[in-house]
């Protein structure tokens, strides 16, 4: 539920007025977990709580498996004896509230006013937070992010073209006052569909009120940059064939789909380091053997014996400073892989140790980049080129390792629990 409270998302569902709540058997069970009981009622108050906030599901049968998972997380918080503070709590609703520049009780009565109970509110939060506890003292604890983890998500990074330009089709659909949940469930059920960019164009057809929907939405190239901000990240979130999840303006829900991109490598993306490690022998055959026989540069020295480990010459250096032949072996090797060079008269073992993007080893060098006094201008000014620091790098593999491990905790408690319905 990340995209919660968009301003637009939020004032539009809240334009839209209450939703009209059926008199009869509200308050029957319509689901059962572990015993305790889930009321039609909590299942329409949650339904209309995830349409105000602008979650992506907001079908009754989608609200239903919120409120599920919010009583198995509660219940789970409930065996650890974790239970939420008055203080926690409240904190908590303001945190909320604050992300769509309300204070809780501002945002508690405009949610009164579209139909939602404050329980309903403050039942949302209070599972997410102790939820958050559960993680802290189950799953944190476990999780451990390597060097090797983190070296090998900022090469990707440096490998990932930076984008530059985007070739997007658009489909808009109109929503008249009266008409706007109409609109954003015909925008779910398209973007539900992952549809390509032929069946995006039919759609767009059929359905866009834009100039563009003769032309099945297609819109020029342009570049990344001339893009708003929010636009930009959530169409640089996307790859070639993928569909935006609505976006509400007013007046209409609009869908962006992707057909193609382009970018370019950042500067110096392209340069490696190799650490690698060299043997003189005497014939290309002893040379070859103990290759054969070596598995990484740390076993060359045990396997060489004390004599000749002494002389294996290991060293950390830019591709262009490495010798012709021994670079040329090097490029067609894999890490702790090994190879021979042939001078004729001897024959030098060569093993590649390993290889990284220059961007990244410059990252491991606490090296000033200017002989210039700091007058804040370089911070003022943002690097688009700029890789994530080591630390952000960490961090994010750690929070992504964090959210799969809090998913499979949860299947498992859903896999455990009695759920029935009358």
């Amino acid at each position: 539920m990340r995209h919660f409270l968009s301003g637009l998302a939020l004032a539009a569902a809240l334009a839209a007025g209450p939703a009209p709540i059926l008199a009869q058997n509200l308050f029957e069970p319509v689901i059962y977990i572990n015993n305790a009981a889930i009321t039609r009622y909590e299942v329409q108050q949650r339904q209309r709580f995830m349409q105000i906030v602008g979650a992506p599901a907001t079908t009754e049968a989608e609200a239903q498996q919120a409120l599920i998972d919010d009583r198995l997380r509660a219940h789970a918080a409930r065996q650890l004896g974790i239970v939420p503070t008055d203080e926690g709590l409240q904190n908590g609703l303001e945190e909320f509230a604050g992300r769509a520049g309300l204070s809780a009780a501002e945002f508690t009565a405009a949610l009164e006013g579209a139909g939602v109970e404050p329980q309903a509110f403050r039942d949302f939060v209070s599972a997410g937070l102790v939820w958050r506890s559960v993680i802290r003292e189950r799953v944190v604890p476990r999780i451990e992010v390597s060097d090797a983890e983190v070296d090998q998500e900022l090469r990707r990074q440096v490998e990932t073209p930076i984008l530059s330009r985007v070739l997007i089709a658009e489909l808009i659909i109109p929503a008249p006052p009266g008409q706007e949940q109409q609109a954003l469930n015909l925008a779910r059920q398209i973007a539900g569909s992952n549809p390509s960019s032929d069946q995006f164009e039919a759609a767009a057809r059929q359905y866009s009120a834009a100039e563009s929907a003769q032309a099945g939405g297609r819109l020029a190239w342009v570049n990344i940059d001339n893009l708003p901000p929010g636009l930009r990240q959530v169409i640089g979130g996307l790859q070639p064939g993928q569909t935006t999840q609505p976006l509400t303006v007013e007046g209409a829900v609009v869908l962006f789909h992707l057909r193609d991109s382009q970018g370019t490598l950042r500067p110096g993306a392209t340069e490696q380091v190799i650490d690698y490690a060299t043997l003189r022998l005497a014939t290309v055959a002893e040379a070859a053997t103990l290759a054969a026989r070596t598995r990484s540069c740390d076993d060359l020295y045990v396997q060489a014996g004390p004599q000749a480990a002494a002389q294996v010459q290991r060293q950390t250096v830019s591709q262009g400073a490495i010798p012709a032949l021994v670079a040329q072996r090097l490029a067609t090797m894999d890490r702790d892989e090994a190879g021979v060079v042939d001078y004729g008269n001897g024959a030098d073992l060569v093993m590649l140790c390993s290889r990284q993007p220059a961007l990244v080893a410059d990252m491991a060098d606490d090296v000033a980049t200017t002989a210039l006094p700091d007058d804040g201008v370089e911070a003022a000014v943002p690097d688009t080129d700029a890789l994530p620091t080591r630390d952000a790098v960490r961090d994010e593999i750690f929070n992504r390792k964090a959210n799969a491990a809090a998913e499979a905790y949860l299947a498992e408690l859903r896999a455990e629990a009695i759920i029935r319905r009358p």
